[in-house]
């Protein structure tokens, strides 16, 4: 069996289609009779309640949003699934997590540590910037941020998805991290101009110093340290550092990953 943590995420949701077929079990705080898939009620703040789904020889998908408790609960879940001799654990991480790093990057490097010594045959998957995020970072036509002129290479969560399918039925490899992007690496401006071209509707990317973007977000109610960290992350992953894109989608899946025209095409509503 195949037990489903994130299930009604972004990835969670595309992840569950992709493995009709197959025994899945989803894991979910909440009724979830959409899904398409059979559920059980659990929390990773809970991890006992995701243990108890676990049997030898299954596999976890092991994903879920950021909270302050989010290491050690991930944590105390690779343990239960070490314990009940579960033959895989993927796991979406983030590009360039290590521990010690800013915001997710330093969770998930502790999480990811953790994971590759539990002993548990692992894969942790490293994208870079969803798309999925852009809706509402554009939200009113403009995106307010950090980054400068630096290319990201954003990635479509459901690429994230068809790679963990494919990782998740076949046989269990050696345990990596991939790293996965789109094909193709934009600045923000570039992104704008193309949300603009596809949805025949303004859109501008507005770039603030770093002090004045985590002062907007202050003035948003993100308390002040996070908004700084925030602001300071986007700084460095503008870099250039995740510019560079990976082959890692074509290889484990067999096609290229989406564009960010294919995306808007199929989300222009989430624009709105």
């Amino acid at each position: 069996m195949i037990v489903v943590t994130g299930a009604t995420g972004s990835i969670g949701r595309a992840l569950v289609t992709r493995l009709g077929g197959h025994e899945v079990l989803a894991a979910v705080r909440r009724p979830a009779g959409d899904l398409g898939s059979p559920y059980a009620p659990a929390d990773l703040a809970e991890p006992e309640t995701i243990g108890a789904l676990l049997s030898p020889g299954d596999r976890l998908f092991l994903n879920s949003s950021l909270w302050p408790g989010v290491v050690d609960a991930h944590r105390a879940v690779i343990d239960l699934a070490a314990k009940a001799g579960v033959a895989q654990i993927v796991t979406v991480s983030v590009r360039d997590a290590a521990p010690g790093g800013r915001l997710g990057l330093g969770m998930h490097g502790l999480i990811d540590a953790h994971l590759t010594e539990s002993g548990v045959p692992w894969a942790a998957l490293r994208p870079s910037g969803f798309m999925q995020n852009l809706p509402g970072d554009f939200e009113g036509g403009t995106m307010y941020g950090s980054y400068g002129s630096g290319r990201i290479s954003y990635i479509d969560a459901r690429d994230i998805a068809d790679v963990a399918a494919t990782l998740l039925t076949s046989p269990v490899g050696p345990g990596r991290a991939y790293v996965l992007t789109g094909p193709e690496a934009l600045s923000p401006d570039e992104i704008a101009a193309e949300i603009g071209r596809v949805l025949g509707r303004s859109a501008r990317y507005v770039d603030l110093p770093v002090p004045e973007l985590a002062g907007r977000l202050e003035r948003q109610g993100m308390p002040r340290e996070l908004a700084l960290d925030l602001a300071e992350l986007q700084a460095q992953t503008g870099d250039g550092s995740w510019a560079p894109v990976t082959t890692e989608v074509r290889d484990v899946t067999g096609r290229p990953p989406r564009t960010l025209a294919d995306f808007l095409a199929d989300h222009a509503a989430a624009f709105s």
